[in-house]
């Protein structure tokens, strides 16, 4: 199933729009990198593009709607990296495969292009209700993975709520350990993030073992 494309005002069907889309994506992630969201325009987006001002607005009708697509396609490409790694991993060994949904999440923080402002959802505000939803929709989809990989519990319907839930909590807890590691560090504190995966593996042990 796609999870892609939702925020857009217009979904690309030809691949040349589906590439002068991910074009004007990077520009806004690079850009993020280089000047933070406050200043981020649309203008600047079009030009590090090098598209008309026109095609940005075709997809986006504002700078926050283009960050809200770019937290969107990190999700995919996130995703996307998590089911890779989870391939070699035993499907019992939960411990190695919550390892390398944490692992691929700490590559793309410290090397793709924007994510440090804006992984799963937009930069501002720095706390609230859009943070909730963006943690809402990551352990939504991790758990979908886990569920594919590690196999549905015994009690079916019941069993995969509890998952839910408890990734949701593993969710909030890493978001906050984690923006703490990496706000002194750009390559984040190593004892916090070690920190951080003896939580996650010691709350989900009264789930998965």
């Amino acid at each position: 199933m796609s999870h892609a494309h939702t925020n857009l005002r217009r979904v690309p069907v030809q691949q040349r729009s589906a590439d002068r889309l991910a074009r004007i994506l990077d520009a806004g992630a690079a850009l993020l990198d280089e000047t933070g969201y406050e200043q981020l325009s649309t203008r600047a987006v079009a030009d590090r593009a090098g598209v008309p001002i026109g095609s940005v607005y075709r997809f986006f009708p504002n700078k926050r709607a283009l960050v809200e697509a770019l937290a969107e396609r990190n999700l995919e490409v996130y995703a996307g990296r998590v089911v890779t790694r989870l391939e070699a991993i035993p499907e019992r060994e939960w411990r190695a495969a919550i390892d390398a949904v944490l692992d691929e999440y700490l590559t793309m923080k410290r090397s793709a292009a924007g994510f440090a402002l804006v992984d799963f959802g937009p930069p501002v505000p720095a706390a609230g209700p859009l943070d909730e939803e963006a943690n809402r929709r990551v352990a939504g989809r991790l758990t979908e993975l886990l569920l594919g990989h590690l196999g549905r519990g015994r009690d079916g319907a019941a069993s995969d709520a509890r998952l839910l839930r408890a990734v949701l909590v593993c969710v909030q807890a890493a978001d906050a350990l984690l923006q703490l590691a990496f706000r002194a560090d750009p390559e984040g504190d190593p004892d916090l993030i070690a920190e951080t995966r003896v939580l996650l593996h010691a709350y989900l042990a009264g789930v998965l073992d």
